[in-house]
């Protein structure tokens, strides 16, 4: 049997990697586009219609990727989550005392909350979901806080923050970075980078223990000195 010719035409299907492939880049662009409006304009003033418009797609083909306008904001929603979640698994991985922990939380999350996906994890309404997706929008911002109770908590133990009340303190700095979300805009004269490094020092300077407590943990008992006062 001859050898096929080299001249042959390649086949005219995609390979299945690729077709996925681009199946994928066509729903991310989806995504960022549905989220730059949903900023833009608010959730509820945006409908498919504009999202398809602005893709220059057809809305039939919009539904090929996504069915309704909550199940796009959910995916927007779990985009960002997924970075924070990835960020404080690194941090758990690393070493260093609770506040330095603690400082690469902030730094990151406030990184995160300059991007498009960062921010609708606090510009956007659970109640615009099911059921179910809220749920799992409450539990993932339950994590989140005891992340950083557990960072503070810790910090006071191995004596790199000043005693403080977990609870008080986490509330205070997830107020100040999710608020990053709502006034935070790319064409001005910060980056995310810049926010994200002044947030960090800003947030942590005054929970920040003295270098005399840092060389006494609380867990460990002051003794008197040999011969001492009693």
């Amino acid at each position: 049997m001859d050898a096929p010719s080299p001249s042959a035409d390649p086949s005219p299907w995609m390979p299945f990697e690729s077709r996925r492939r681009a199946r994928d880049e066509k729903r991310e662009a989806v995504l960022r586009t549905a989220v730059q409006l949903f900023l833009e304009q608010g959730y509820h003033r945006v409908t498919l219609n504009d999202v398809a418009e602005r893709l220059n797609i057809t809305k039939p083909a919009l539904y090929n990727y996504f069915r309704s306008k909550d199940e796009i904001l959910f995916e927007c929603w779990a985009l960002g989550q997924e970075s924070v979640d990835k960020l404080i698994a690194e941090i758990n991985k690393g070493g260093g005392t609770a506040l330095a922990k603690l400082r690469k939380l902030i730094h990151a999350y406030a990184e995160v909350m300059t991007t498009d996906y960062g921010a609708s994890l606090v510009r956007f309404d659970p109640r615009d979901l099911t059921e179910a997706n809220r749920k799992t929008v409450r539990a993932a911002k339950k994590r989140i806080d005891r992340t950083f109770r557990r960072y503070l908590a810790d910090g006071v133990t191995d004596g790199s923050i000043k005693p403080c009340d977990p609870k008080l303190a986490a509330f205070a700095i997830a107020g100040s970075l999710n608020w990053i979300g709502h006034w935070y805009q790319r064409d001005r004269a910060w980056s995310g980078e810049a926010v994200a490094g002044q947030f960090a020092v800003q947030l942590t300077e005054g929970l920040a223990a003295s270098p005399a407590r840092k060389r006494s943990p609380v867990t460990s008992k002051s003794r008197p000195a040999k011969g001492g006062r009693k």
